[in-house]
C-alpha cells in the first residue's frame, strides 16, 4: 500500500486527504518512482479549487512535479536503471497521473536523471519553473545577449527562474513586484533592475535602461489592466507572454502603441513546450546544462513534511513565498 493526497471535492486545501491505495505495476513506457520529494505548484491549487483548465474526476490526484528514486520500469523504457536518482518534469495531465504519493508511476517521457550535485530537493523544484521560462524566453522568444526582457510576479518561482535563464544568456532581466518588502529579494536573486509593477513611471524607465528601445520581451503571469503598462515598455517587435491570470480582468492593449510597434501579444503554457518530443529534449539539454555549471538553481522558499501538505497549500495561497515551496518524503 502507498499513501497518496487526493481530494474527492473541490474546495480549499482542508479537502485534501490521504488514502492508502494499491499502486500497480508500471504499465509499457512508464517508470515508478519511491517519491522524495514534492514540487507544489499554482496550478494544483486551481486544479483543487475547481479553476483548472480540466474538470477534476473524482477521486482526483493531483502534483506535477517530484523527485525519488527509480523502483521499476515498464517495458519499452530503456536508460534508466533500478535506484536511479530522477525527478519528473510536468509533461502529463491530472486526469492520467498525479505525483502526491509515496509510491507513483509516470510516464518516460517525463522523467530525467538528477545530476550528483542536486539535492532531491532542488529536483522536485526544477521542472516547472525552468521549462516554462525556457519555452518562452530562449525557444520561442530567442532570449539573446542584450535583450531587455521584462518579469512580471517576479518572486515567484517562474519569475525567479526566469531570472537565472535571463543572465544565462547575458540578457537584461527586469523584475517586477507588487511588493516593496520583496525588491531587495529580487536584487539578490540576480535582477538587473527591479521595479514595482504599478510605477508611473515604469515605461519611462525601462526605456531609459534601454537607450530607448524597449525591452523584446515581457513574460507576465498577472495581467490585468496593469498589462498596458508592460506593452507600452516593449520594444519594436517586442513580444507580450501572458503565462497566467493571477489578475482575472481583461488585458489592457494600447492600440496605437500596438499598431506602431507591431509587438505580439501571445497566450503561453507550458505543455507547449512538454507535449513536443523535440522541444522537451531542447529543454532538458539546456537545463540540464545550466544545473551541472550551477548557472541555474532552483529557489526553494519553504520545505513542509508530507504530512504538513496541506499547511504547504494554504502557504502558497498566502502568496508570501519567494521561491519554490517543497514537500519533503
Amino acid at each position: 500500500m502507498s499513501k497518496v493526497v487526493r481530494f474527492h471535492r473541490v474546495g480549499g486545501p482542508e479537502v485534501l486527504q490521504f488514502d492508502d491505495i494499491d499502486v500497480p505495476a508500471p504499465q509499457s513506457n512508464e517508470i515508478q518512482i519511491k517519491v522524495k520529494a514534492i514540487g507544489i505548484n499554482r496550478a494544483e491549487i486551481m486544479y483543487r479549487t475547481g479553476q483548472y483548465v480540466i474538470e477534476p474526476q473524482f477521486p482526483a490526484k493531483l502534483g506535477y512535479e517530484a523527485a525519488g528514486d527509480v523502483l521499476s520500469m515498464g517495458s519499452g523504457v530503456s536508460g534508466f536503471s533500478t535506484g536511479d536518482r530522477v525527478s519528473v518534469i510536468p509533461a502529463f495531465s491530472f486526469a492520467e497521473y498525479g505525483m502526491y504519493g509515496e509510491v507513483v508511476n509516470v510516464p518516460a517521457h517525463a522523467v530525467v536523471k538528477v545530476p550528483d550535485s542536486v539535492t532531491y530537493e532542488e529536483a522536485a523544484a526544477t521542472w516547472m519553473m525552468f521549462t516554462t521560462a525556457y519555452g518562452a524566453l530562449i525557444n520561442m522568444g530567442g532570449l539573446a545577449e542584450g535583450d531587455a526582457v521584462l518579469l512580471g510576479a517576479a518572486t515567484s518561482s517562474i519569475g525567479l527562474a526566469a531570472i537565472q535563464i535571463a543572465n544565462m544568456v547575458k540578457a537584461i532581466p527586469i523584475a517586477l513586484t507588487n511588493s516593496v518588502a520583496k525588491m531587495d529579494s529580487l536584487r539578490a536573486a540576480g535582477a538587473s533592475h527591479v521595479f514595482l509593477a504599478d510605477a508611473p513611471d515604469l515605461v519611462e524607465r525601462v526605456m531609459e535602461i534601454t537607450g530607448g528601445k524597449g525591452a523584446r520581451i515581457a513574460f507576465d503571469p498577472v495581467g490585468g489592466p496593469n498589462a498596458r503598462n508592460l506593452m507600452q515598455a516593449l520594444s519594436y517587435e517586442g513580444i507580450f507572454y501572458q503565462y497566467g491570470a493571477l489578475d482575472s480582468r481583461d488585458l489592457a492593449v494600447p492600440v496605437m502603441d500596438i499598431l506602431s510597434k507591431h509587438f505580439t501579444v501571445r497566450g503561453y503554457e507550458l505543455f507547449e513546450i512538454t507535449k513536443d518530443s523535440r522541444k522537451i529534449e531542447d529543454a532538458k539539454t539546456f537545463i540540464t546544462h545550466g544545473l551541472a555549471t550551477k548557472a541555474l538553481r532552483p529557489a526553494i522558499d519553504r520545505v513542509f513534511s508530507f504530512d504538513q501538505i496541506v499547511d504547504a497549500h494554504r502557504y502558497m495561497e498566502a502568496g508570501s513565498q519567494v521561491g519554490k515551496i517543497i514537500v519533503k518524503l
